[in-house]
């Protein structure tokens, strides 16, 4: 279940089987699970709450990721990829441990809501996160596949034709490093797939 708005849309009975499976698998009941803590890489996933658009406009959308990135270098993660939308963002990271990314989407989470409630005229109003969802990398086809996923992002949600057309997002730096040519070839050998239990549900 990614987010709190689809389990809402469920029936009664499918919201109970839903909470069923999270008890026996030691889950939260309502809350993404985290798992797996340890090093490695971790596909991580965010959400507006209620996928409200709320980083609608292309500033907000620059300021969050210059926030973001900005924290993630601070505790030295490995940025893998990332992809900020007017909603949702993905970002596949390294990091010693999936503590130091609660901390630092705590921190990042909670001073954007704070800010953007008072831009808005919502402040003690509006909840604008909600948790953040995490998938670890399992091995060298996964993380490619991962980074294919999210630079696709933009098009699969239908806000370009083409994800080079998308400037939030690390795209960029891989042409600039690898080259067009490469990144057909990468998406060939690794096309990923939209299975939500890939990327999402753990």
């Amino acid at each position: 279940m990614s987010s709190a708005y689809e389990y809402r849309r469920l029936s009664p009975e499918e919201r109970e089987r839903v909470v069923q499976q999270r008890r026996e698998r030691g889950y939260p009941r309502h809350a993404p699970p985290h798992p797996f803590r340890h090093a490695g890489h971790y596909f991580i996933t965010a959400v507006n709450y209620e996928h409200a658009n709320i980083m609608a406009t292309p500033e907000r959308r620059t300021e969050f990721e210059d926030h973001l990135l900005s924290h993630l270098a601070e505790i030295g993660a490995e940025l893998g990829a990332w992809v900020i939308l007017p909603n949702h963002y993905h970002v596949e990271v390294g990091v010693a441990s999936l503590d130091d990314i609660s901390h630092v989407l705590q921190h990042v989470h909670g001073s954007t809501a704070r800010a953007w409630n008072l831009a808005d005229g919502c402040t003690g109003r509006r909840r604008v996160w909600y948790k953040f969802q995490d998938r670890v990398i399992r091995d060298e086809a996964h993380f490619h596949r991962a980074i294919n996923y999210i630079h696709y992002n933009p098009v699969k949600h239908g806000y370009v034709d083409s994800p080079y057309d998308w400037p939030w997002a690390s795209l960029e730096t891989y042409e600039s490093n690898y080259g067009r040519d490469w990144l057909r070839e990468q998406w060939k050998r690794y096309t990923p797939s939209d299975d939500a239990q890939e990327w999402h549900e753990p």
